[in-house]
């Protein structure tokens, strides 16, 4: 938290950030009967907690803020899990058959990965051991799996060997994600490793798919990857602001919207 922050968090708090720790999401209904309290005293909980920045308020309840640490993988997965799986298949619908593809690291690349059972003829080349897993028995597709270093919190491979790994290839299409966008389009991520890979698969495709639900748009971390001018067509969810949708026409990039439900912040 930062200096915002309330010096001390009373026992019930704790257990809250604990929670969004682990799940990533919570909801004023569970919390107040977890705690046996009334949902105004959970929502004033999370009004503090959010005030410091330790949170961010979303519908009904709350999702833990980003800053220097990502959440844990299995918690990421269960954020904003419609909209992930609605963009992976509005992605998918974009890469043609026969055709070369990067897929990086990331819960909303995973997606893509997953929405592409009825592509034939792809080469695809992957730093992600998630997206192995889900592609390596399709007989439609050749698989590339990036040499490397494993990082055992999500199967993620990465470091100077994969770097140069990618580098071998030019590929059609780069399917990337990223942890955070800024509002003047800057693209983000939090291990330096994972962002090399990513600046290198950017680097080495033709063109550039970035997935991101809208949640990222509200999101920090510590390290650039790149920019949105770098991109070719953002596949998000929504977008939330108008500037937002000016920035991508200032840097002419497509922007392809798949729906799902919003979750606007709560005004407390």
């Amino acid at each position: 938290m930062d200096a915002n922050a309330p010096r001390t968090l009373s026992r019930r708090q704790s257990e809250i950030m604990a929670m969004l720790k682990e799940a990533g999401r919570v909801s004023v209904e569970d919390l107040a009967a977890r705690f046996a309290v009334t949902p105004q005293t959970i929502r004033r909980d999370l009004t503090e907690l959010s005030q410091a920045r330790a949170l961010t308020r979303v519908h009904g309840g709350a999702m833990a803020s980003s800053g220097v640490a990502n959440l844990a993988y299995d918690a990421r997965k269960l954020v904003a899990q419609t909209q992930k799986r609605l963009i992976g298949e509005a992605a998918a619908r974009l890469i043609p058959d026969h055709s070369s593809l990067f897929i990086n690291i990331g819960t909303t690349t995973e997606e893509v990965a997953r929405a592409l059972g009825s592509h034939s003829g792809l080469l695809v080349i992957t730093n992600n051991l998630q997206v192995a897993s889900e592609l390596y028995r399709s007989p439609a597709l050749e698989l590339i799996l990036a040499g490397g270093t494993v990082r055992r919190s999500d199967g993620a491979i990465v470091g100077a060997a994969t770097v140069e790994h990618i580098r071998r290839f030019r590929a059609d299409i780069a399917v990337i994600g990223t942890s955070a966008i800024d509002p003047d389009g800057t693209m983000l991520d939090f291990d330096s490793r994972e962002v090399e890979v990513s600046r290198a698969i950017i680097e080495s495709a033709r063109r550039v798919l970035l997935v991101a639900d809208s949640s990222k748009f509200t999101r920090s971390a510590p390290v650039r990857i790149a920019h949105l001018r770098d991109v070719d067509v953002l596949v998000t969810d929504r977008l939330r602001s108008a500037e937002t949708a000016e920035l991508c026409i200032e840097h002419g990039v497509e922007v392809v919207e798949a729906g799902g439900p919003e979750e606007p912040d709560l005004p407390e």
